[in-house]
């Protein structure tokens, strides 16, 4: 290591060492070299305080860990850094917020110098050059003394030891396979033979050693091997070996000539061996397609670059480039182009957003939208996405902890925006691009910023003959360089030229310059000015204008929609055409790059033909036309929503719709599963309707929109989105003076926020929607209302409370006939008994709920009722009838998709089964349970592994089951 005589250097790749000069340095207690450990691998970034004490200690804290920690820092101070008092001498421990860090040179780690060494050999190998390979990949191997950091305890130093262990493994393995290509196979059996045997299911390992054997002359040893390796696969994984390796094995049985010049063709390697990361439950690839023919932009693509290692790796920060420029300056194609150039350099994924920063309707994405949509990627279970940015951005970072993800924000309106998206750890890259210069991210972030400019000639060239031809363009050389400088070298510009003269192919070029300077507006436009709307309007007008009628007038409609796609039958409604007649125009405008099919029967307008389109149809519709469009739109997402509704929640209440107006063709479901899917991918878009609503003077679709949604919103718990809308709803109709739509509005916030565990809250929220019912004269929403506020208690833990309110409810529900309230306030209240131990009155309630709720087809509720029935049985020892209630609620949660009681009930079968001493049984249904825990990534999947843990120590002992929980309703 090339390092100064006075500084330290230190080893992890084996015992945790440290040297000054030839002088080792004691390093203290296996804990002290544990903080060590964690500030050397983090490499000049700091480590909080929080982040140490989890690296020592895990969760099993001692006393003053704290202290403890401290005092580590200062006697590693000590040793490091014996001049620290001097003025000029060397920090190695600095201080940085409520951590440390280390500061040492690069060369000063043999794990930097290894991964360095490792790197080099790759592209040497890349280049062809074996051998250097070969001899940089042993000097690399020789550095390890070891098993990589030995005897250094806690959680950090144990996941990194695997890590490293991989990636010294698979660096033997390129060592091996350099040396086998070099002719050294008999050199390396005896090594490969006993890796083989360590690590069984290594494939790459086996093909070497079959390599090896058979250029030696040993072709049975060789078959022997990979029939080894195949019977191992085979028991372990019931899998068998890979291409790779059966046609090794193959041209072996063939005595294949060209085994013996040379290793055989190989699959592509991938692009660089990494060290495994810890498991997560999604690897995101958002990233939209590459642009085939891509051209241009090369100092641009250098630049970014050169903003990554060389070696090929991830950057050791969190990296930022801002890419700017003005619309249709081609930041989008640039970002996707260069992201997919190196997508391969994070293993982890890749998300994609476009922020919508400029969306002519002016719906910007927001952070807390924006992350969500991650979070969701990243396999966070929305019940699990917590309220609030702060909390919401917490959870993102810690998701992308020690992950290699690139992040492109694509469009964003400003630094606020963006801040709240960034990593918080090394190893990502976020592109963004944005119309905007992003001061506030150079300046705060260290954002590299990349301004594009218009294309040079050569490169607009370039840009034409690859969508033309080359010879079209050497036919008439003229006209292409007339046809460049009409677009103003603009890459948008140009691809819709390109595109137009690419449908006609037999247009001369020379025809198509001329109808470009004879066009309307011109596109001379495009060398000047600063708002691209206007800078594009010609080309945009001029395949506009080549639309039939029908279709021209759909275009301009689609500038009313502010979600971000739109379904072929949603269009048909803004249109006030039939489905039919609305598909083929649909077709005409995507053939005319008018419109991108992103998925079968779902459409979206580039933000800029979104703002053409706003601007026509201001422009050549009339205003009631265009209110009339909006009006038609909003009231199809509503009424197809509500032809969902009973399908989702049959028998309850429904919610009384404004008349539908004329052209207007809502949708009709057949099956639960049909409404529940519809709901599901038009969940953005029903969000954005019921924002749109509230602006636009349609206060009614606003509040009812939540309000149909209430089935879909609970089974899926998308809260979130549930109590935003709620809310949006609930304050169009407080401004409309719309006391129903309040009442109604109150009602759905306090059924989100009881979800949310935010009791105290749904409380008051209960309590003013009974009054609005109650000043309106609606005895039913009121009675729904007492009933909701009768489960909030409940839930909060308020049992005197609960009982009264349900009680009340309850007659109310008898009163008005209202079986849907009923068998859940009989539910409820036998839940409040089981809970106080009135076990009589419970089990009566419970028997009364389960007629009514049969009656109305309430299978939600009668899975959770059976289940309740089942933990009464079980406390008072009647262990055959909680059995048959249990597997009674099992089938009954199964028949509604509702996975999580069926979790619940699974581990309460596991709490009776136990306890009449059948522990194979018990230890069956809750594995089932976890499962279905794990997949959502429930929190009481940690209760059912304790169960199981204590199961398997033989701890456990009988126990009642978790009490059931009836989700309330609203009005």
């Amino acid at each position: 290591m090339n390092v100064n005589e006075g500084s330290v250097r230190f080893t992890v790749l084996g015992p945790v060492r440290a040297w000054r000069a030839d002088r080792e340095l004691d390093l203290g207690s296996p804990q002290q070299r544990a903080v060590l450990v964690a500030l050397l691998l983090r490499r000049g970034r700091p480590v909080t305080l929080g982040e140490l004490l989890d690296a020592v200690w895990g969760e099993d804290l001692p006393a003053a860990a704290v202290s403890v920690l401290r005092t580590y820092v200062s006697r590693l101070r000590k040793v490091l850094e014996p001049g620290r008092d001097a003025p000029e001498s060397a920090r190695v421990v600095v201080s940085v917020g409520d951590g440390y860090l280390a500061r040492i040179p690069q060369d000063a780690l043999d794990l930097v110098v290894f991964e360095q060494r490792v790197a080099e050999a790759k592209k040497l190998r890349a280049a062809g050059l074996v051998s250097g390979a070969a001899e940089l990949l042993h000097t690399a191997l020789d550095g390890w003394q070891g098993a990589a950091l030995a005897g250094v305890p806690g959680p950090l130093a144990e996941s990194e030891r695997a890590r490293l262990s991989e990636e010294r493994l698979t660096a033997l393995e390129a060592r091996l396979d350099a040396d086998v290509e070099l002719g050294r196979h008999c050199e390396v059996i005896a090594e490969l033979i006993s890796l083989t045997g360590t690590h069984p299911l290594r494939e790459q390992l086996c093909r070497l050693l079959m390599l090896a054997l058979y250029r030696s002359g040993r072709q049975a040893e060789a078959l022997e091997a990979y029939r080894r390796t195949r019977n191992t696969l085979v028991a372990e994984l019931g899998i068998d070996p890979g291409a790779p390796l059966q046609d090794l094995h193959d041209r072996i049985l063939a005595a294949d000539a060209s085994l013996d010049l040379g290793p055989p063709p190989q699959p592509d390697p991938p692009a660089e061996s990494k060290p495994p990361l810890p498991v997560h439950p999604a690897r995101p690839a958002q990233l939209p397609a590459d642009l085939p023919a891509f051209a241009g932009r090369h100092a641009e693509l250098a630049r970014t670059h050169a903003l990554l290692p060389e070696h090929g790796g991830p950057p050791a920060t969190v990296v930022i480039s801002a890419i700017g420029g003005m619309g249709g300056i081609g930041k989008t194609t640039l970002a996707v182009h260069w992201a997919h150039q190196i997508a391969d350099r994070f293993p982890d994924g890749q998300l994609c957003i476009n922020l919508r920063g400029f969306d002519p309707t002016g719906t910007v994405v927001t952070p807390q939208e924006a992350i969500r949509i991650f979070l969701d990627a990243l396999g966070v279970p929305p019940m699990r996405i917590p309220a609030g940015l702060d909390a919401q951005a917490a959870l993102y970072r810690s998701m992308l902890a020690e992950r290699r993800v690139l992040v492109l924000l694509d469009n964003a309106r400003d630094t606020d925006q963006v801040r709240p998206l960034l990593p918080g750890s090394p190893g990502c890259l976020v592109i963004v691009t944005s119309r905007n210069q992003l001061t506030g991210l150079v300046v705060g972030e260290g954002a590299h910023p990349l301004t594009l400019d218009q294309l040079s000639s050569a490169e607009a060239h370039d840009l034409l003959a690859r969508r033309l031809g080359a010879e079209r363009l050497a036919a008439e050389p003229q006209a292409a360089d007339e046809i460049i400088r009409q677009c103003a070298r603009l890459p948008l510009a140009l691809a819709i030229v390109a595109a137009h003269a690419a449908v006609h192919a037999g247009f001369p070029l020379s025809a198509i310059a001329e109808e470009l300077a004879d066009s309307h507006g011109s596109l001379d436009a495009f060398a000047g000015g600063d708002d691209i709307t206007t800078d594009v309007r010609a080309v945009f007008s001029w395949s506009y204008k080549a639309l039939s009628a029908p279709a021209a007038r759909l275009f301009r409609l689609l500038g009313l929609h502010n979600g971000p796609d739109i379904s072929a039958p949603a269009a048909a409604s803004i249109a006030g055409l039939t489905l039919r007649e609305t598909s083929g125009l649909l077709v005409e405008l995507t053939r005319a790059h008018l419109l991108t099919e992103h998925f079968p029967g779902r459409y979206a307008l580039h933000d800029l033909l979104r703002v053409y389109a706003a601007e026509r149809v201001h422009a050549e519709e009339a205003p009631q036309e265009r209110d009339r469009a909006v009006e038609r739109l909003l009231a199809w997402y509503l009424h197809t929503a509500d032809a969902a509704y009973p399908h989702l929640t049959p028998h309850r209440r429904r919610i009384p719709l404004e008349p539908l107006p004329a052209l207007c063709r809502p949708l009709d479901f057949t099956t639960y599963e049909e409404a529940l899917n519809w709901c599901e991918t038009e969940r953005a878009n029903l969000v954005c309707s019921v924002r749109r609503a509230a602006e636009c003077g349609h206060p009614g679709i606003a509040w009812r929109l939540p309000a149909v949604l209430w089935g879909f919103f609970y089974l899926r718990s998308h809260l979130h989105d549930w109590l935003d809308t709620a809310g949006t709803g609930l304050s169009a109709a407080r401004a409309a003076g719309d006391r129903r739509g309040e009442a109604q509005g109150l009602a759905d916030m306090a059924a989100a926020l009881r979800c949310f565990g935010r009791f105290d809250e749904a409380i008051d929220h209960n309590h003013q929607s009974m009054t609005a019912f109650r000043e309106i004269g609606d005895i039913m929403g009121r009675a729904s209302a007492v009933g909701n506020l009768g489960d909030a208690y409940l839930q909060a833990g308020r049992l005197d409370k609960a009982v009264e309110y349900t009680r009340r409810g309850l007659a109310l529900d008898r009163v008005l006939d209202s079986g849907w309230g009923e068998g859940i306030a009989l539910t409820n209240l036998g839940d409040a008994y089981q809970r106080l131990g009135r076990y009589d009155e419970a089990l009566d309630c419970l028997g009364q709920a389960l007629t009514v709720l049969r009656a109305n087809d309430n299978h939600w509720v009668t899975g959770v009722a059976l289940d309740i029935l089942g933990t009464v049985h079980h406390r008072l020892h009647r262990h055959d009838d909680a059995v048959d209630h249990y597997h009674q609620a099992l089938e009954t949660h199964r028949k509604v998709g509702n996975r999580w009681g069926e979790g619940h009930t699974l581990g309460n079968l596991g709490d009776i089964q136990l306890a009449v001493d059948e522990p194979q049984a018990a230890r069956a249904s809750w594995r089932r349970a976890l499962a279905i825990f794990a997949e959502f990534d429930h929190p009481d999947a940690e209760k059912i592994r304790e169960k199981l843990g204590r199961l398997e120590a033989g701890a456990l002992r009988a126990g009642v089951g978790a009490d059931g929980d009836v989700h309330g309703r609203t009005a």
